[in-house]
C-alpha cells in the first residue's frame, strides 16, 4: 500500500469518526422512499407490505479500488448496493449504516438491475463522499440510459434534474414499459465519471416472460411468435480504463483528458482469464475487506441450449468490436427495440460480429449445438486484436468464455 493510501485512509476514518460525533440522530439528510417500506431499508419485512409490481433499490455512490487481471490495483468511482440497510432509524451497531458500508464500497461494474415490464420502481441513491478525495465534493447521479419516458427530473443530466450531494439521497421513480437491454451510468461531468467507473448493467424482461410460445417462457422481447425465447440470459458490458488517468485521480493530479488512452478493456470489469472466474474476486486490501467485482463475465449453458447474451457498452473512449469463435449470434434487439419491420417482418440476423459504441446495446442469442461435448469453450472476445493484454501483459483484456457445461 503506497503511504498517500495509508495517509488517505487514516484521513477517512478520522473524518468518519468527527461525521457519527457531530451528525443528527434522525439522519435527516438520508432518506429512502420506498412504499410500504417503514425502515429505509429498500426491502419488505415483518409487517411490512410489497405493493404489486413495485421493486426498490437503495445504491451509494462514492469510490474504491478494484485488481485488474494482471494484479494492478485502480482507484475508481462507482456505486454499491445499500439495500437492506436500515435508515429509519439508523442501526445502533457502528458500522452497520449507510455511510461506513457505502464508504470504500464503490462496485465495477456498478449492482446489476433487473426489471420486469410493468415495475415501478423506486432507486434512491445516496451520495457516501470519496474516501481516498475527500478534497472532492463531486455530487453524483443515476442516468438511466435509454429510458423512454425519463422525467426530466429523474433523468440524471445534471443541466436539467437533480445531482446529490455528499451526504445526501434522492429517489427516482420509473415507470418500467419497454423490455430490452439498457445501462446506466452517474451523468455528472460524464466523461470523469465513467471513466472512473460509475457504470452497470440494467434490463428489463418482458410482460410475455411465463407464456409457452415455441417451447420457451423466456423471451428478450414481446415478440409474439416466441422467436426470441432463450434459456438463459447473461448482461455483458463493454468498457476500458486508462490506468494512468486513474493514477492521476488517486494522486491529486491534472487529469489527463485529452491524451486520455485506455490500455485495459474489459467486460463486466474484468479482464481475461479473471473473466472466466464466475465468483466474486477476492476484496481489494484498501477496500477494507469489501468486494468490488462481484459480476461475473463468464458465459454458460448446456448442449441444445439459446443462450440471451445482453450486451451493452459505456464506454467512453472508443468502439469495440466483440466477436464469437465457432459459434454464430443472431442479433434480435439494438438499443432496448426489437428488430421488426413495421410490416411485422423480423429483420434478425446472423453474425459472428457486432461493433458497439458508447451508449450502445444488442441482444444476440447463441445456440448451443445438440451435438456439443461437455467442456467444449468458444471464446467471445474483441476483434481490436490489441485490447486482447491487460495493460503491458499479453493473452488478456476484453475475452471470455462461453462454456459448455
Amino acid at each position: 500500500m503506497t503511504t498517500m493510501r495509508k495517509y488517505s485512509i487514516l484521513a477517512v476514518s478520522l473524518g468518519s469518526l468527527m461525521y457519527m460525533m457531530t451528525a443528527p440522530s434522525a439522519n435527516a439528510a438520508i432518506f429512502v422512499q420506498c412504499p410500504g417500506d417503514l425502515d429505509g431499508s429498500a426491502t419488505w419485512e415483518g409487517d411490512e407490505t410489497q405493493p404489486p409490481n413495485t421493486k426498490c433499490m437503495h445504491l451509494g455512490a462514492g469510490d474504491g479500488f478494484i485488481t485488474m487481471a494482471d494484479g494492478l490495483s485502480q482507484y475508481i468511482f462507482g456505486f454499491s448496493n445499500l439495500t437492506g440497510i436500515p435508515t429509519n432509524p439508523a442501526p445502533a451497531i457502528p458500522g452497520d449504516d449507510v455511510m461506513s458500508q457505502g464508504m470504500l464500497g464503490a462496485n465495477f461494474p456498478a449492482p446489476t438491475i433487473m426489471l420486469n415490464e410493468g415495475d415501478e420502481f423506486y432507486l434512491t441513491l445516496t451520495n457516501v463522499g470519496m474516501a481516498i478525495r475527500p478534497d472532492l465534493f463531486d455530487p453524483h447521479t443515476v442516468h438511466y440510459h435509454g429510458f423512454p419516458q425519463a422525467a426530466a427530473i429523474f433523468d440524471g443530466v445534471p443541466d436539467s434534474s437533480i445531482s446529490i450531494n455528499m451526504g445526501s439521497s434522492l429517489t427516482y421513480y420509473y415507470k418500467i414499459n419497454d423490455p430490452g437491454t439498457y445501462m446506466y451510468h452517474c451523468h455528472v461531468e460524464a466523461t470523469e465519471h465513467m471513466q472512473m467507473g460509475m457504470l452497470g448493467n440494467l434490463y428489463v424482461r418482458p410482460a410475455q416472460d411465463g407464456t409457452l410460445l415455441n417451447g420457451y417462457t423466456t423471451f428478450a422481447y414481446n415478440d409474439g411468435d416466441g422467436s426470441t425465447g432463450y434459456d438463459v440470459d447473461f448482461p455483458i458490458q463493454l468498457s476500458s480504463f486508462d490506468s494512468a488517468f486513474h493514477i492521476a485521480s488517486e494522486s491529486v493530479q491534472p487529469l489527463p483528458f485529452a491524451l486520455m488512452l485506455d490500455d485495459y478493456a474489459m467486460l463486466n470489469g474484468r479482464g481475461y482469464p479473471d473473466t472466466v472466474n464466475d465468483l466474486a474476486l477476492p476484496a481489494p486490501a484498501e477496500n477494507g475487506g469489501k468486494v468490488s467485482q462481484a459480476v461475473s463475465s463468464l458465459i454458460s449453458g448446456t448442449p441444445g441450449q439459446r443462450i440471451l447474451l445482453r450486451i451493452s457498452s459505456l464506454d467512453v473512449t472508443r468502439f469495440f468490436t466483440l466477436g464469437s469463435m465457432g459459434i454464430s449470434m443472431t442479433v434480435v434487439g439494438k438499443d432496448a427495440k426489437l428488430l421488426r419491420g413495421p410490416d411485422g417482418k423480423n429483420l434478425y440476423y446472423q453474425t459472428n460480429s457486432v461493433t458497439l459504441g458508447g451508449g450502445e446495446s444488442v441482444d444476440a442469442i447463441v445456440d448451443i449445438p445438440t451435438d456439443a461435448t461437455p467442456g467444449t469453450r468458444y471464446f467471445l472476445y474483441t476483434t481490436n486484436l490489441n485490447y486482447l493484454s491487460n495493460g503491458t501483459e499479453a493473452y488478456g483484456g476484453m475475452m471470455t468464455e462461453i462454456m459448455v457445461n
